[in-house]
């Protein structure tokens, strides 16, 4: 929308330098000024804020929550089965529907060209031509006006909302397993990401400490501390730590743009990630094997799966048994387009004239009864049954890989949980070694090499941490498909 301003005023040819002329002009210049200021804070008001943060200079505070969130309204795979979810809960609906009467209205005029005969009126009616076509009616004219309700009744129909039903519970159960696969993926993400970037952060730091170590041996070989054998190995340990620092820059922000895809419609937006310094602690076995046995989807797909088969069993046996049909039709089907009819002359059965009344009603009663169609509603028995065989296979089959795949991924969700502490420890042991070395070596007690290699005992070791935790809130995701939250 665009905001135009006109302003019109007519000068007099006076002396432009007149105090009433000048006034009325800076006036309407600061009115057309205030507008325009009004109209701009308007339109950077209609910005929503994460828009103005996301466009801004000010990076995102993404968490991992905030990261589950945003990866559900944008990831095609469970945006899909969402969808599927929706369209089978609406197959439902019309499944129930076909169980209910059916209501609708139903009007047609019929003319028929006359074949020239004229029939003989009952006693007080006129002659009438007769049409062509025998099956019109009698008349060349015919109106029909009625409202019809229509109701069937067969197994079939309860099969097909037993089946509805299972399918729907099938297409929710999907959903879930798309959410917590989901879910996996961006929490693998999202900590390797974060990984990613505390290593750049080890990378800095260990170029920083191969800077400062390549100084140190220049300066003890300038006083005749050390040989110049030592300022090789230091320049070849810091050659290598600045090029372990390309690849971390270059690893940290390869992660950044894969998680970037599933949070912003430009994956280059800048953005920071805000976890827990401490990792989730881990709940019993117990607890987890009892919300598996509750909560797990794929348990609840495959029995969903049986039940869809035995419905399918059920409308196959449905095509073999009798189907009733009901149906009632009120309103008019006459060779006038009215309520009543013609009046009828006097007669000796009705001295006073009678009207006739088009207005009425029908029932029609059906009874459908199959007796022969050739072995095929057997066969489609028959069908029914092996695959719903079929689908007590795959549901014993999800049980048994169920048990498996819990104690599996709860082992490895311990052994990774067990091994953080002891992570964390090696990472101050290995900082305290690298201190005690340098200064070792500094009072020329240690050796290059000791240096050397406790310069990569603490990179190998600060790695190794963050390695555990991307391991260990992985191994947490995968339990979460299996048990639900937890």
């Amino acid at each position: 929308m665009l905001l135009s301003v006109i302003t019109w005023n007519k000068f007099p040819r006076a002396n432009p330098l007149r105090s009433g002329s000048v006034s009325r002009g800076w006036v309407i210049l600061l009115l057309q000024a205030a507008v325009l200021a009004v109209y701009g804070q308007a339109q950077n008001g209609a910005a929503t804020p994460e828009v103005r943060a996301e466009g801004g200079n000010a990076p995102v505070e993404i968490t991992l929550a905030e990261a589950i969130r945003r990866a559900e309204a944008s990831e095609p795979g469970y945006a899909a089965a969402k969808a599927a979810r929706h369209s089978a809960a609406l197959d439902r609906n019309i499944a129930r529907a076909g169980l209910l009467p059916t209501a609708r209205l139903y009007s047609q005029d019929i003319y028929t060209q006359p074949n020239g005969i004229t029939s003989e009126g009952d006693a007080g009616q006129p002659s009438a031509p007769l049409p062509k076509f025998v099956a019109n009616d009698s008349r060349p004219w015919e109106y029909i006006a009625q409202g019809i309700v229509e109701e069937s009744l067969s197994l079939g129909g309860a099969a097909a909302v037993r089946r509805a039903d299972a399918a729907a519970a099938a297409a929710a159960a999907e959903q879930e397993i798309a959410r917590r696969g989901l879910v996996t993926s961006v929490t693998g993400m999202f900590y390797t990401s974060l990984a990613a970037d505390r290593k750049l952060a080890v990378a800095m730091e260990a170029q920083q400490e191969a800077a400062d170590f390549s100084k140190l041996t220049r300066q003890r070989e300038q006083a005749r501390e050390a040989a110049h054998a030592d300022v090789v190995k230091a320049d070849l340990e810091q050659q290598q730590r600045d090029r372990e620092l390309g690849d971390a820059q270059a690893e940290a922000e390869k992660a950044r743009l894969e998680l970037g895809v599933l949070l912003f419609p430009d994956p280059r937006t800048p953005y920071t990630l805000k976890a827990e310094q401490q990792a989730a602690p881990l709940p019993s076995k117990d607890v987890v094997q009892q919300a598996a046995v509750k909560n797990n989807p794929e348990l609840k797909s495959a029995f969903a799966g049986l039940a869809e088969s035995n419905a399918d069993v059920q409308a196959a046996w449905g095509a073999l048994l009798p189907s009733l049909g009901l149906s009632v039709n009120y309103g008019i089907d006459a060779n006038q387009f009215s309520v009543n009819g013609p009046l009828l002359s006097p007669s000796a059965q009705y001295p006073n004239g009678q009207q006739a009344r088009n207005l009425g009603y029908s029932t029609t009663f059906t009874v459908n009864l199959p007796i022969w169609d050739w072995l095929a509603s057997e066969s489609k028995v028959k069908q029914s049954e092996i695959r719903r065989d079929a689908a007590k296979v795959a549901l014993t089959n999800t049980q048994r890989e169920l048990i498996a795949k819990l104690d599996e991924v709860y082992t490895e969700a311990r052994v990774a949980h067990d091994q953080l502490a002891s992570l964390d420890a090696s990472v101050d042991t290995a900082r305290e070694s690298l201190r005690l070395t340098k200064l070792s070596y500094s009072g020329g007690e240690g050796t290059v090499l000791e240096v050397v290699d406790a310069e990569t005992a603490y990179v190998t070791a600060a790695n190794a941490r963050e390695d555990g935790r991307v391991r260990y809130e992985t191994a947490r995701a995968e339990l979460e498909t299996i048990t639900g939250t937890l």
